[in-house]
């Protein structure tokens, strides 16, 4: 048998999704639907304004007061599991997307060298190495090492798009030295 996903997002939901999922599952099964596409679940950068790609922290999927609240813009973690649990219990397949490489919001400023890559041709570097300061530590202190006590630094990364140079906001592509 094939089955039909609905992807059960769009990018100007206002939130509460999972509850809203869990009280629509059995109409969305009765239309023919057998799968689920849940948007990214975990604490964004933006709080309740982001949508999951803007990812702050994966192990946060709304349990943690990180980022100004507890629930993510979709909902709680127990809300997030009744949603799952929901969809199987009438017969639904539930895929969640994860991104992975990502990470927005970090705790700590560090001061890293880069150099700048046109937008156009990452392989082409547009100015010479500098030293600049930017958020790319992330301590996750809500969280207090709940699930992972692993610490992101400038060493987990290749790159950023935003830097701090002598005072000035610059926003580019910019690789990151690293050993």
């Amino acid at each position: 048998m094939n089955g039909v996903i609905i992807q059960f997002f769009h990018w100007y939901h206002p939130g509460n999704l999972w509850n809203e999922f869990a009280e629509k599952a059995e109409y969305l099964r009765d239309l023919g639907f057998t799968a689920v596409w849940f948007p990214p679940a975990n604490k964004c950068s933006l709080n309740m304004e982001g949508r999951g790609y803007d990812v702050y922290d994966l192990y946060d999927l709304g349990e943690f007061d990180q980022k100004g609240s507890i629930p993510t813009r979709y909902g709680t973690k127990a809300e997030y599991l009744m949603a799952i649990e929901k969809a199987h219990g009438v017969g639904m397949s539930v895929y969640a997307d994860i991104v992975l490489n990502h990470r927005m919001g970090g705790d700590e400023e560090e001061k890293i060298m880069v150099h700048q890559l046109n937008e156009e041709n990452r392989n082409e570097r547009i100015s010479e190495n500098m030293e600049v300061s930017a958020y790319t530590k992330f301590t996750f202190p809500g969280r207090k090492g709940v699930y992972s006590d692993f610490i992101w630094d400038h060493h987990c990364f290749s790159g950023i798009d935003y830097v701090i140079r002598e005072g000035e906001e610059m926003k580019g592509v910019f690789k990151i030295h690293n050993e």
